[in-house]
C-alpha cells in the first residue's frame, strides 16, 4: 500500500516571538543551524515516504513563502491552502480527502511542521513500523514520548502498560524493541501538581501529535464521530481536481466546525494503539527549551550569535544582528533582532504570546 505523509503548517509560533513573526512563523525558522525546520521536517520523512507523495498544508497567506522555501522538496501542487483556520481535525480531513481523491486508499503518516528530532535513524524505523501496523490493523496509532519531566504543556497518553499488542527490535543485532500498547485515555494539558504524578506513575506519556493510519480508517472515524465535519469534506472532495476546486474550498472550508483531531477524534475512538518514539522528540515550542538545540557553555548559558557574558548562569541569548553582553544575569532569556528585544524570566516563556497578544490589541502590527 502507497504512503503519504501530511505536515501541519499552518501554525503562528508566537512563543518564538520576536523571531517569530506572522510571515516567518517557527516552521520557517532555521533555529538548528542546518535547514528550516518545515525542511528538515521533510527530509527525515523522506526516508519512509516518496518525496512525491509528501504534502504540506498551510493558511493561505503562508503558501508563497511555503512553496519559496520548499522547492526542490514539495511540488506546488502538494501544498494544500487553507483559507481559514478551522483545528487540527480540518487539516487532517482536508488532507485525507485531497489523497482519496486523487490516489485512493494508503497509508497516511501526521506531523508537525517545527518538531525537533535528534535520532532521525530511529525516527525512521518508528515511523517504518507505526506504518506497517496501520496497513495490518486497520487502527488508529500515535506516538507517545516518555516524559523527562512533568511538563505542563503537554498532553498526556494514559496507557495500558500490561497489554503489549506488538513488538518490534530496532536495527541488526540491536536489543532496543518498539512496543505497542493500546490506550487507555488521552488527557490534556494537566496542572503540574498532576503532572507529577503522571511521570510518578509511570503509564503517562507525553503526546507527540503525531499520528499514522490508512486514510480509509481516519475518515471512516470522521463520518462517525464527526458527521459535520465530514459533510464539509465530502462537499470539497468532489470538487478537487475541477474548476470549481478553489471557489468550493474558499466558500466551504470557513464553515467546518472548529475542532482539534484529539478532541473530536482520538479520545473518542475505541482503539487507538501507541507506539514509544524514543528518539530525541522536542517540540522546540518556546525560547527556554533551546538548550535541546544547542550546547551551553560551563555557566550553562546557551550562546547563539555575537556575544559576551561575565558572571551569568543559566540563560538563553539570541542575537541575530548585535552585541548581547550581559552581566550577572540569571535565568534569564534575551532575544534581539532588528525592530525588537526579548527579555524575559526562563521560567514565564510561555507567556511569551502574551506580548503578541497585546501588540495585536494596541494594532502594533508592524512588529507581528
Amino acid at each position: 500500500m502507497d504512503r503519504y505523509s501530511v505536515i501541519m503548517a499552518g501554525g503562528g509560533g508566537t512563543r518564538f516571538w520576536p523571531l517569530s513573526r506572522k510571515k516567518t512563523p517557527k516552521q520557517f525558522l532555521n533555529l538548528t543551524g542546518r535547514d528550516t525546520m518545515v525542511n528538515e521536517t521533510i527530509d527525515r520523512i523522506a526516508a519512509n515516504v516518496p518525496k512525491e507523495n509528501i504534502y504540506i498544508v498551510t493558511n493561505v497567506t503562508q503558501a508563497p513563502l511555503m512553496e519559496k522555501v520548499t522547492k526542490g522538496r514539495v511540488t506546488p501542487d502538494r501544498i494544500l491552502s487553507e483559507p481559514a483556520a478551522r483545528n487540527t481535525a480540518a487539516c487532517i480531513g482536508y488532507a485525507a480527502v485531497a489523497i482519496r481523491k486523487k490516489y485512493g486508499d494508503g497509508i497516511m503518516c501526521v506531523l508537525a511542521s517545527d518538531h525537533y528530532i535528534k535520532n532521525a535513524q530511529v525516527y525512521a524505523e518508528v515511523m517504518d513500523f507505526a506504518m506497517k501496523l496501520a496497513e495490518e490493523k486497520d487502527r488508529l496509532i500515535t506516538i507517545g514520548i516518555r516524559p523527562t519531566g512533568p511538563a505542563t504543556g503537554y498532553g498526556y497518553i494514559k496507557y495500558n502498560k500490561r497489554v503489549r499488542e506488538v513488538g518490534h527490535t530496532i536495527g541488526a543485532g540491536s536489543q532496543k524493541r518498539i512496543t505497542a500498547y493500546p490506550v487507555a485515555d488521552f488527557v490534556e494539558k494537566p496542572g503540574l501538581s498532576t503532572a507529577k504524578s503522571y511521570v510518578e506513575q509511570g503509564c503517562y506519556l507525553w503526546n507527540s501529535g503525531m499520528f499514522v493510519w490508512k486514510t480509509s480508517v481516519i475518515l471512516k472515524y470522521f463520518e462517525e464521530l464527526l458527521p459535520d465535519v465530514y459533510e464539509c469534506l465530502l462537499e470539497i472532495e468532489e470538487a478537487i481536481g475541477t474548476d470549481r476546486e478553489k471557489e468550493t474550498i474558499e466558500r466551504v472550508y470557513p464553515s467546518i466546525p472548529k475542532i482539534s483531531v484529539d478532541y473530536g477524534i482520538m479520545e473518542r475512538a475505541d482503539d487507538v494503539i501507541m507506539l514509544e518514539g524514543d528518539f530525541g522528540w522536542n517540540d522546540v515550542g518556546s525560547w527556554d527549551v533551546l538548550d535541546v538545540l544547542y550546547e551551553t557553555d560551563a555557566n550553562n548559558n546557551v550562546v547563539y550569535g555575537d556575544q559576551i557574558h561575565i558572571g551569568s548562569r543559566n540563560c538563553i541569548a539570541y542575537a541575530k544582528d548585535k552585541l548581547i553582553a550581559t552581566i550577572g544575569l540569571d535565568n534569564v532569556i534575551i532575544v534581539e533582532t532588528e525592530d525588537a528585544v526579548l527579555v524575559c524570566d526562563k521560567d514565564k516563556a510561555q507567556d511569551v504570546k502574551k506580548v503578541v497578544e497585546m501588540l495585536e490589541e494596541q494594532g502594533r502590527t508592524q512588529y507581528l
